[in-house]
This record gives C-alpha cells, sequence and structure tokens, in this order.
C-alpha cells in the first residue's frame, strides 16, 4: 500500500515538474539556441540552423554515450532552472498585480487610470443627459442618442464599476469584494476569510482553488512572455510568441481574477450566518449591517464584541 502511494506520488510530481518547468523551459532553450546561432541576419536561414546543427552531431564527442548523457542532463536541468526562473517571475507578476499604489510609477499608473474612468463616467453622464432630453422632446435622434448612450456606459463598465484604486485592473477586482462587503454589512473580509473557508464545503473550495490556480497560471504566461520579449533583441521572431503569450496571460489574468472575485463574494453572502452561528454571534432575521459589525468585533477580538 505505501509502496503504491509513494508511486503515484512520485508520478504526479514527475508530471507536473514536466508540465510546468521542463516543457516550456525545453522551448524557450530551444527559441534561445536558435537566437544564438542565427540572430537578427539570419532571422529565417533554416539551412544555417540545419548546418550547424549537423556539425554538432559530426563531431567526433557526440559518439560517446556519457557524452550525450551529460549533454541530456544539461539540457534538461536547464529547462528546468529556466522554468523554475519563470515561476518565479510569475510570481512577481501576481504580486505586481494586486499591488497597491505606492512609489512614483505605480501612483502614476493608478491615477492614470483613474482619469481614464472619469473621463468615461463624465461622457457616460453627458451622453445619457443628451439621450434623456432628446426622448423627453421626441426627437427623432433619440434612439441613436439612447444607444450612444449604452456604449458609454459599456465603456465605463470596462474600466471598472467604480473609480480605480489599483494600478491594474486584477487589483481593482480582487479588491471589490472585500469593499462591497465593508459597505453592505461592516464585514472586514480579510478578518473573515480564514473563518469562512473552514466553514465552506469541499466543492466550493476546488472552485476556489481552481480560480486562484487560473490566476497563478496568467501570471506564470506572462512572464514566459517577457522572456521571449528579451530573447527578441538578438532574434526578432521572438517577440511575436512574446506578445501572444502576455495579451493571452493578461486576459487570462483578468478573467480568473473575476472568478475568483464572484466566488469569494458569493462565499461570503452564503455563509454569513454560518459564521455567525460558529462564533456564538446572535443572528435574528436578514443579514444586516449590525451583524457584520459585530462579526467584525469579534473577528478582530475587539473588547466589548458580542
Amino acid at each position: 500500500m505505501t509502496s503504491a502511494f509513494l508511486s503515484a506520488l512520485s508520478g504526479r510530481i514527475a508530471e507536473r515538474w514536466l508540465a510546468l518547468l521542463a516543457l516550456p523551459g525545453l522551448l524557450f532553450l530551444a527559441a534561445l539556441t536558435t537566437a544564438t546561432l542565427l540572430g537578427h541576419e539570419h532571422w529565417s536561414d533554416i539551412a544555417r540552423l540545419r548546418d550547424r546543427l549537423d556539425a554538432l552531431a559530426a563531431s567526433p564527442a557526440s559518439g560517446s554515450a556519457g557524452t550525450v548523457v551529460l549533454a541530456a542532463a544539461g539540457v534538461l536541468a536547464g529547462a528546468a532552472v529556466i522554468g523554475a526562473a519563470a515561476q518565479s517571475l510569475g510570481a512577481g507578476v501576481e504580486l505586481l498585480w494586486c499591488a497597491e499604489p505606492r512609489g512614483p510609477l505605480l501612483r502614476y499608473l493608478t491615477d492614470r487610470r483613474a482619469r481614464r474612468w472619469h473621463a468615461a463616467d463624465e461622457a457616460f453622464r453627458t451622453a445619457l443627459v443628451a439621450a434623456g432630453r432628446a426622448r423627453i422632446e421626441g426627437a427623432a435622434d433619440a434612439d441613436r442618442l439612447i444607444g450612444l448612450a449604452e456604449r458609454r456606459h459599456a465603456d465605463r463598465a470596462r474600466m471598472g464599476p467604480a473609480p480605480p484604486r489599483h494600478p491594474f485592473a486584477m487589483g481593482d477586482r480582487l479588491a471589490a469584494p472585500g469593499q462591497r462587503l465593508w459597505r453592505a454589512h461592516g464585514l472586514d473580509l480579510a478578518a473573515a476569510w480564514p473563518h469562512l473557508w473552514l466553514l465552506a464545503a469541499d466543492g466550493t473550495r476546488a472552485e476556489l482553488q481552481a480560480a486562484r490556480t487560473r490566476l497563478t497560471s496568467a501570471a506564470r504566461l506572462c512572464a514566459w512572455g517577457v522572456g521571449y520579449l528579451v530573447l527578441a533583441l538578438w532574434w526578432w521572431p521572438a517577440a511575436l510568441a512574446g506578445a501572444v503569450a502576455l495579451t493571452s496571460g493578461v486576459r487570462r489574468g483578468r478573467a480568473a481574477a473575476d472568478a475568483f472575485a464572484e466566488l469569494t463574494e458569493a462565499l461570503a453572502d452564503l455563509h454569513l450566518r454560518d459564521l455567525a452561528a460558529a462564533l456564538g454571534v446572535a443572528c435574528e432575521g436578514s443579514v444586516d449591517r449590525e451583524l457584520g459589525e459585530r462579526l467584525t468585533r469579534v473577528l478582530r477580538k475587539e473588547t466589548g464584541a458580542a
């Protein structure tokens, strides 16, 4: 039984290592080798690349089994190191997405997003007033102005329902559940989250973990995109792969942040009464602000909480 468990565990670890580190690292290593051998001047010279590889294969050292084993081990080790570096860089990308506006650059990005949101909000309000006036007056272009107001509303909604407070959209999206729960119920989600997590069903936890994993994977994809963009300094076709990876990573990150935020808020909404019961806080009727504030005082271990 123990040997079977260890065998299955080692197999899963090997699969994850191969999927997360080795295969992407090998692909990047191949692109790095191509960039080194071809460069910008011969970027599409496949014959040149083939001749270099044929010359390497015809060398006396390539006939030695020991050399082949060492070369294979070196390639795998290099791919693993590159994969681990991308994984670390992906963690940095994820932290950057959720960063607070500290420092001149992050404050500039936050202010820039806020200015764009306020401009879109002003355009929507202007279009809405014009559409309302045209509809009241029975103007011929009332339908066109209503459609324009709807488009302006959609433009603002893409930036977020409220003025941005973070340098990147993912940070605002992930912070939104805590802000809404605080405004609606006076609940400190950061203090309540560990307790809500323990009360959640296994299926709910699995959904949250899957959304969280997708966010991490999207950040890692952005890290690979940055790596290929750097590689484009020596071989410009790598910029195409980098741009695709970076764009796809950002889009996946936004979708994962949306899913994780929605699941987080839904979990809190559904389990506030359960949390109150588990903590011994009286809850009669619907969930209101008084209950949320009492839960916050209990969770923060404030004196006088009951």
